[in-house]
């Protein structure tokens, strides 16, 4: 269902993008009309604040060796990001997002399912991508981009209810590079502010570690592959 939701979005956020030149032509605003500066041009530096939702799409393996029939899922997340990016030409970007969330890890089925939430863990999953501006000088720019992450997992924790089941436990989830890809909009509110809108597909894989004293070490390889979306404003200059 989630893959579904994320080929629906992707397809209607990009629908749009390709839509939206179009609509904006009408808003270029002519020099000397006295309507202020309108649009991004090479030179400039944007910083947005948005507000995310991470939507993991994950799939899983087993819990091996000693729960192969099953698996994990992570609970979505909403935190703040703040991003750069510089106007390498009129229509050229590159942005840099920087965000950590907090995500629950719990079991699908079985005994796992049944103990409810079994660790924590905390993600900071730097990206850079390389944005093509679709119409630069208008009030209604859209984007779309492409470029690679560096997904880290740290302040990981096993849950009160894992270690009642099966005592104390350390909890690991190890790094990993992927790729990105992302559309969005800005919409000029005045000749420095404008409200952005942002979707995302991040790239991310992750083996999980339980180790245990009662039923030894376990593995599960984990696919999360977030779709990140976003609200927020930004500022050029």
């Amino acid at each position: 269902m989630k893959t579904k939701i994320a080929t629906a979005l992707l397809t209607a956020c990009t629908a749009m993008t390709l839509a939206a030149p179009a609509l904006a032509a009408p808003d270029l605003a002519a020099p000397g009309t006295g309507g202020g500066r309108v649009g991004v041009k090479a030179g400039d530096w944007i910083i947005r604040l948005r507000g995310i939702a991470v939507i993991p799409n994950e799939r899983s393996g087993g819990i091996t060796p000693t729960f192969p029939n099953e698996q994990l899922r992570l609970d979505n997340a909403v935190t703040p990001e703040v991003d750069i990016s510089y106007m390498v030409a009129d229509n050229i970007g590159i942005e840099l997002i920087a965000a950590t969330t907090k995500h629950h890890v719990f079991g699908t089925s079985g005994t796992t399912g049944g103990i409810g939430k079994l660790a924590s863990t905390r993600v900071l999953p730097p990206t850079l991508t390389v944005q093509y501006h679709f119409a630069p000088q208008s009030k209604i720019r859209p984007y779309v981009g492409a470029g690679i992450n560096y997904s880290f997992f740290f302040d990981a924790d096993a849950s009160d209810g894992l270690e009642a089941a099966v005592g104390r436990t350390r909890v690991s989830l190890s790094n990993s590079f992927g790729w990105a890809a992302q559309a969005g909009m800005d919409l000029d509110l005045n000749d420095r502010f404008f409200l952005n809108l942002d979707l995302k597909y991040i790239d991310m894989d992750s083996t999980v570690t339980l180790r245990t004293n009662a039923i030894g070490n376990q593995r599960v390889r984990l696919n999360i592959d977030p779709i990140v979306a976003g609200v927020g404003v930004g500022m050029r200059f």
